[in-house]
Parts: C-alpha cells; sequence; structure tokens
C-alpha cells in the first residue's frame, strides 16, 4: 500500500454518513484525568445509538457482539454537541455489521467534526436472548 493510500484511507470524511441516532451534550461528569471527555462514554453512546439502529433494521431486539475498526481521531471536550450516525455495511441472517461515526458541534466552530468511528456487530435476539433470523421487510433471512 503506498503512503497515498494510506492516507486517503485514514482521512476523514467532511460530512456525517448514514441516519441520526442519537444526540447528547458532553458534560463535565463525563470526563477523564485529564478533563477530556472519556472514550468509554463516547464509545457507550456510540453503542446506544448503534443498538437503535440495529434494533429498527432488525425489527427485534439485538445485543452487541463485537466492536471492531475503532479509530479515535480527536478529543471530545464538556460542551461539545456528539451526534452518532449509523449506516448499514453487511447483513447476514442472524447479524449485522453498522458503520458508526460520532461528530461534534464545539462552541465556536461552524462545521462538525469527526472523532471517533468504527464498525459494532449486532445479534438479533429473541425474547429468551437467542439469535434470531433477522426480518428484511416484513420477510425472514434465509
Amino acid at each position: 500500500m503506498t503512503e497515498a493510500t494510506v492516507h486517503a484511507a485514514l482521512s476523514a470524511p467532511t460530512e456525517p454518513r448514514g441516519d441520526l441516532c442519537i444526540r447528547t451534550l458532553a458534560m463535565p461528569a463525563d470526563t477523564n484525568a485529564n478533563g477530556d471527555i472519556f472514550g468509554g462514554w463516547l464509545l457507550s453512546q456510540m453503542d446506544v445509538g448503534g443498538g437503535v439502529f440495529a434494533a429498527k433494521l432488525a425489527k427485534s431486539r439485538t445485543v452487541t457482539v463485537a466492536i471492531e475498526a475503532m479509530n479515535f481521531r480527536k478529543a471530545v471536550y464538556v460542551g461539545d454537541l456528539v451526534s452518532v450516525y449509523a449506516h448499514l455495511v453487511r447483513i447476514g441472517r442472524t447479524s449485522m455489521t453498522v458503520r458508526l461515526e460520532a461528530w461534534v458541534l464545539r462552541r465556536k466552530e461552524e462545521q462538525p467534526i469527526l472523532v471517533t468511528d468504527g464498525n459494532f456487530t449486532y445479534v438479533s435476539i429473541d425474547d429468551d436472548g437467542r439469535p434470531q433470523p433477522i426480518r428484511r421487510d416484513g420477510a425472514i433471512t434465509a
């Protein structure tokens, strides 16, 4: 892979991709020892947003089974408005992979900034917590 290819792969998009799933304000209680927003808090917000998106697609309860390819690109600060966007990467019989992007709008900025992105895998489950086929347009996947 050339240096230009690596740079292109790592460069951030200039606008959010996908559906807005959750929006929240980063508060002082969410900070780490350095005074920045704790990465675990941001990851949990992304998982909540991704869970909303996955459950809507699956038309059932879903659970998170994997998180991969996480990129913590920029810090999040107290007062940032955090928005999580999701789009479907892959759908299988019982699971789906969702690309999640966390964007912030800072008080003195006009454009949103991509701060974190990654792939989350969710599994559709039944009322007993067992994997079940994902319903697509009223039909169950084969």
